[in-house]
């Protein structure tokens, strides 16, 4: 059995039953997990900065999931590893009146990663065949033939060296109940809700069948999904962070060098300083 996340085969719509969201069983245990994570972590921090030295291919990660799935969350923790230097989170809110005259793209295409850089997705251009299928802001023929324009848009990203890992953060409804509770309990909290959340968890079995179709529609060999079990957040964090280090670690890193005439006329000029 692999301990690894394995991403979402093509053509196959996942089940994501509830049982889905919990830890897989090969997952460090709960004691060990912050450890694990802390390791991968460092780890990451030093492929980030071999991407950015390297500058031939940039790394965007989309992050999707139902409210209170943790996007924000993984954000806060797994990306703290980066140098701010070389990384960006573009956030999707609802599209503005000058988006809504583009194509569903123009905006996302804006903030895709350059090379060098990581990019980090707090939901995406994704919305456009979840949200706006399910509240039926278009109609079915448009969202449908989007699966196609996003595959296109993600094979065009990669052949131009933008290394892309897309996680669907995957809770269950009572995992999320529970969230939207302590949101709602917690005066702290109360700014993370909306009573569109409400609106969304009575769609649940909607959102559900649109999650299963986009990733059998758009999980490819250039831009595959991944399925994050989200109810345990050290798991998911550790999943993730796992993810990320294995993605960089496969591909060549080849930083610029100087000439060895120039190594030599620094070296002679830092040396014969007083």
């Amino acid at each position: 059995m692999t301990k690894h996340l394995a991403p979402v085969p093509l053509g196959e719509r996942p089940d994501l039953d509830d049982r889905d969201a919990a830890p897989p069983r090969w997952a460090p245990d709960r004691d060990d997990l912050r450890d694990a994570t802390h390791e991968l972590l460092d780890r990451l921090g030093e492929l980030q900065a071999s991407l950015y030295a390297d500058g031939r291919r940039a790394l965007m990660v989309v992050l999707q999931g139902r409210d209170a799935s943790g996007k924000d969350g993984v954000i806060r923790r797994v990306f703290s590893a980066l140098n701010p230097q070389g990384s960006q989170v573009a956030r999707f809110e609802a599209p503005t009146p000058l988006d809504r005259r583009h194509d569903f793209l123009w905006r996302v295409h804006a903030v895709v990663p350059p090379h060098g850089i990581v990019g980090i997705f707090n939901r995406s251009h994704y919305e456009d065949v979840l949200v706006a299928r399910v509240r039926g802001l278009v109609p079915e023929s448009t969202w449908r033939r989007r699966y196609a324009h996003i595959n296109a848009f993600e094979q065009l990203l990669a052949d131009e060296g933008v290394v892309q890992v897309k996680l669907c953060l995957h809770i269950s409804r009572e995992e999320q109940r529970q969230r939207l509770l302590e949101r709602v309990d917690d005066p702290s909290k109360n700014w993370k809700f909306r009573e569109g959340d409400l609106d969304d968890r009575a769609l649940w079995s909607e959102y559900t069948a649109a999650y299963r179709d986009a990733l059998a529609q758009t999980s490819t060999t250039w831009a595959p999904w991944y399925v994050v079990p989200a109810d345990d957040k050290r798991a998911r964090d550790w999943l993730i962070a796992d993810l990320l280090v294995r993605t960089l670690e496969r591909l060549d890193y080849r930083p610029p060098v100087a000439r060895p005439e120039l190594v030599a006329k620094w070296r002679q000029a830092l040396t014969g300083e007083a």
